[in-house]
């Protein structure tokens, strides 16, 4: 018994922590919408994309309407091994705005995307770039979004949270779980500016100005990470950079897996923000979470068979908040199966994806192995 006290204790520590977080989410940006144009020309887009012959097309047909903000949308082949070249091809038919470029041979030092990426940032022309991953669908009033929200809050560097497709039941059921655990680690997006550089950002979607980027190093100060995205938002704020997180549900989809083995084993690779969180922060992060995810539905358990309501109470509110949360988060999610209302029950699962990320990272990624170095 005195050890379930102290568990419980312990228990109303991490409750303490998650609402602190959590309860940054009343300052929470308001959905993009689409609106009026911004000026013609302002960016130009840059993909990266290896063996994404299954997966960049819904991209690019979106991107056939992007407005007259839009000055270029540059696609960095980086030495794909399957048909993205041609897939990209039927595209730079449609619309010369797009265009494929071969990518170079990968410097020593650079995983394979900061590498792509870096090649397109120096071949864009428009003041700002947004980078977009294969996999993400804009809706095509993306851009001009993004940049009025960028000038309206005074952000040098802007990122967004899509709404998220999953396929499969199982991935319903995962995926939320495992993107708790980044919520109730560094809190829901604020429209204040980043200050503090335990934060994270969404490398799927970026939009950074042009010409500073550049001066600044680009992807060069985080070329070896394989969380290059948090990397470099830690990095741009220790540097001063005003960093802003729009929330681009309506306006972003994002298909990341095609399977639930596949959602497990990717998360696995950045879950714990490998070469990015300290040992201490990722040690830190574990054990709240293993409290505040993991352990409340077996302390109500404990306080049944021991008849112990004190051993409950943090278990019960954590199991509250996190039903809460659930709700919440549906509207980031794109028609996904029931199985979605199911994902407290996969908590367990993702805290322990989370530790064994933290103890055996991950630096494969689209069939390269990287040493830790690059």
């Amino acid at each position: 018994m005195i050890a379930l006290y102290l568990l419980a204790a312990a228990q109303a520590v991490a409750t303490m922590i998650v609402l602190a977080r959590l309860t940054r989410g009343k300052n929470r940006p308001r959905s993009l919408r689409p609106g009026a144009d911004a000026r013609p020309g302002s960016i130009s887009i840059v993909i990266p994309a290896r063996n994404e012959a299954d997966r960049i097309r819904p991209l690019l047909t979106a991107l056939l309407q992007a407005t007259s903000t839009v000055r270029e949308v540059i696609v960095i082949d980086d030495r794909s091994k399957d048909k993205t070249a041609s897939v990209v091809a039927e595209f730079t038919a449609l619309d010369e705005r797009i265009r494929i470029v071969r990518g170079k041979k990968r410097q020593h030092g650079w995983v394979g995307k900061q590498h792509a990426l870096q090649q397109g940032l120096l071949l864009a022309e428009a003041p700002w770039t947004l980078c977009l991953d294969a996999d993400t669908c804009p809706d095509p009033a993306l851009p001009d979004a993004l940049l009025r929200t960028a000038e309206e809050h005074g952000y040098d560097v802007v990122s967004a949270g899509p709404r998220f497709a999953v396929d499969t039941p199982g991935e319903a059921m995962l995926h939320p779980a495992l993107l708790a655990t980044l919520v109730y680690r560094f809190g829901p997006p604020t429209i204040a500016p980043v200050k503090t550089t335990r934060t994270i950002t969404n490398g799927q979607c970026l939009l950074v100005p042009t010409a500073r980027f550049r001066l600044a190093g680009g992807w060069e100060p985080v070329a070896a990470n394989m969380t290059e995205d948090v990397a470099l938002a830690r990095h741009l704020v220790r540097s001063g950079w005003k960093l802003g997180m729009a929330n681009a549900a309506p306006l972003l989809l994002v298909d990341m897996h095609t399977s639930t083995r596949e959602a497990w084993r990717e998360w696995g690779r950045s879950i714990a923000l490998p070469g990015v969180a300290s040992s201490r922060e990722q040690l830190t992060d574990s054990v709240v979470l293993l409290l505040a995810l993991a352990l409340p539905p077996w302390m109500v358990v404990a306080a049944i068979l021991t008849q112990s309501v004190l051993i409950a109470i943090p278990a019960v509110v954590l199991i509250s908040v996190r039903v809460m949360f659930q709700i919440v988060l549906r509207s980031n999610y794109d028609n996904p199966c029931w199985t979605y209302w199911l994902a407290p029950l996969a908590d367990g699962a993702a805290v322990l994806r989370l530790i064994a990320s933290s103890l055996r990272p991950n630096r494969t990624w689209r069939g390269r192995s990287y040493d830790q170095s690059a």
